[in-house]
């Protein structure tokens, strides 16, 4: 697929904080070469309609979203995937409404008490909220407490160090100590109930099954002083010399202790990612208090995954690697757009470009391919010369490949199998073959997949596969099996389906000859 990674421009003198998208850009283009995609990294700034036109002259098939703000401003976050969505571009991550949402932390955390999710208390200048689960004190009380200061826009603990930290103030002396942090916080700000306890922070990375909770992360603050606050500042991420950097380290928990604690928070997090509509990947950072109760502090829906962050370790701790955690969001972009636009995820065109259909959809999508169920009996010739381009298959095989269609052709319905033909200026460009599997309920089988060799490299294969699956979920299927054989030919089979969400179910040595397993694959829809 042609990809377009989209981050903010960078100026020459940017604080590390900003220069890490540059990283992450980085690590993902290479991850995308890696997977056999064709990529392009473009910067974008405020002027929107510069990058309208950059995207509709490149035509992209996706953009990896990693934009964090424009123009050094992060509440302007939301504006690139909005323009995206204008466009009906496909496009990595969570959507321009929870971007927006989640990056103001007070709507964030308006709405995580609407959910009766535990966040702690807060207050700003403008309103001083008390009534958060857990504490029904009225803030208006002249009750003392500890506070943090934070930015209500910025990321990166933008400002945030150990004077933000106001111990044993009122509200009222909370609220006037905000106003003297407004400008190295980037603008607003607003204060937080200050939680002293553990620090966690846990992952979730989309799957065809929906949110996988990767293991969670501790923030340990080693030999902090006791008068130290343990808060993960700004030193702490960017500022590789000071204490704060080299003390705070990050650890994985397995002891028993933990089990129910960490459980708890993996259930809160899911929860977190029903309520804002989240997608492809995001971190929820906690704080545990000194009862074991866990809190909120903030839903991040862009975290940072360079390969040196917390984001990265968390995927490594879970047994992927970044490709395949890169994959994992490429494929659930695609996914998303596919069940907004039921035949597929598509290139950006210009609007003076042709929309084809898709046969039995009355949604008309902009494509290179066209799309057909129907066998035609000029599909003998088109499918035997398509299998045969391949290299992959037997002389015996691609006549397999021909007898389906007959069978197709001569029975219909009855005859248990099912085709999709992409075509592209009216030629079969690739296709699918899959059935009912007899003496089952909802499990089918995937019996062939193939793209001409002209076409691979273009996405095709992921289309198809898309598309087959919505077919199969009309009629009713729930199971998908996928079979290939286990020589080194097959490698890029095999990392076919695992790339599209199919799961090793069963390997079978030596089924087809001694040295030629059958690998059996498994998606559930």
């Amino acid at each position: 697929m042609r990809i377009v990674i989209l981050h903010q421009a960078i100026p020459a003198n940017a604080a590390p904080d900003e220069q890490d998208v540059l990283q992450q850009a980085a690590a993902v283009g290479q991850a995308l070469l890696r997977l056999g995609h064709t990529i392009e990294i473009r910067p974008c700034s405020l002027d929107l309609a510069a990058l309208d036109a950059a995207l509709k002259a490149s035509a992209p098939d996706l953009v990896f979203n990693l934009v964090e703000s424009l123009s050094g401003a992060g509440r302007l976050i939301h504006l690139p995937p909005a323009l995206l969505d204008t466009r009906a571009c496909a496009y990595t991550g969570c959507s321009a409404e929870a971007l927006f949402l989640t990056s103001h932390k007070i709507l964030a955390k308006e709405r995580l008490r609407a959910a009766d999710l535990p966040t702690p208390m807060w207050l700003s200048t403008d309103s001083m909220r008390t009534d958060a689960p857990g504490h029904p004190d009225n803030a208006k009380e002249e009750h003392p407490r500890t506070w943090l200061t934070k930015s209500i826009w910025e990321h990166a603990s933008l400002g945030m160090d150990d004077t933000c930290l106001l111990r044993a103030a009122t509200p009222s002396m909370a609220a006037r100590h905000l106003a003297t942090f407004a400008a190295r916080m980037g603008g607003a700000c607003f204060a937080e109930e200050y939680i002293d306890g553990r620090e966690f922070n846990i992952g979730l990375l989309d799957s065809p099954n929906g949110p996988e909770v990767l293991p969670p992360a501790e923030i340990v603050f080693t030999d902090f002083p006791a008068d130290k606050p343990r808060i993960v500042g700004y030193q702490a991420k960017w500022d590789t010399e000071s204490f704060e950097y080299q003390h705070t380290t990050r650890q994985f928990s397995e002891a028993a202790a933990d089990q129910t604690l960490l459980k708890s928070m993996k259930q809160l997090a899911l929860r977190c990612w029903d309520v804002f509509d989240l997608a492809g990947y995001a971190r929820v950072d906690f704080r545990v208090d000194a009862d074991g109760t866990p809190w909120i502090l903030e839903v991040n829906s862009n975290p940072c995954i360079s390969p040196d962050a917390g984001f990265a370790a968390m995927i490594q701790q879970a047994g992927l690697t970044f490709d395949q955690a890169v994959d994992r969001i490429v494929q659930a972009a695609l996914s998303r757009k596919a069940r907004i636009q039921p035949a597929a995820v598509l290139p950006l065109l210009a609007p003076s470009a042709p929309a084809r259909n898709i046969t039995g959809s009355n949604t008309a999508v902009p494509s290179p391919y066209s799309f057909r169920q129907e066998l035609r009996e000029s599909d003998r010739s088109a499918i035997r010369e398509l299998a045969q381009a391949t290299g992959f298959f037997h002389a015996d095989e691609v006549e397999i490949a021909v007898e389906l269609v007959d069978e197709r052709l001569n029975k219909g319905a009855a005859s248990g199998y099912e085709f999709l033909l992409a075509e592209q200026d009216g030629r079969v460009a690739g296709y699918t073959c899959f059935g009912p599997i007899p003496c089952t309920a909802t499990s089918y089988d995937l019996y062939w997949i193939a793209v001409h060799p002209d076409q691979q490299g273009q996405g095709l294969g992921r289309l198809l596969n898309l598309e087959t699956e919505r077919r199969i979920r009309e009629l009713g299927g729930t199971r998908v099996y996928a079979e290939t054989s286990s020589r080194p030919q097959y490698l890029s089979t095999r990392t076919f389906y695992e790339r599209t969400g199919y799961k090793l179910a069963e390997m079978l040595e030596d089924f087809y000859a001694p040295g030629d397993g059958r690998a059996t694959y498994l998606k559930i829809l």
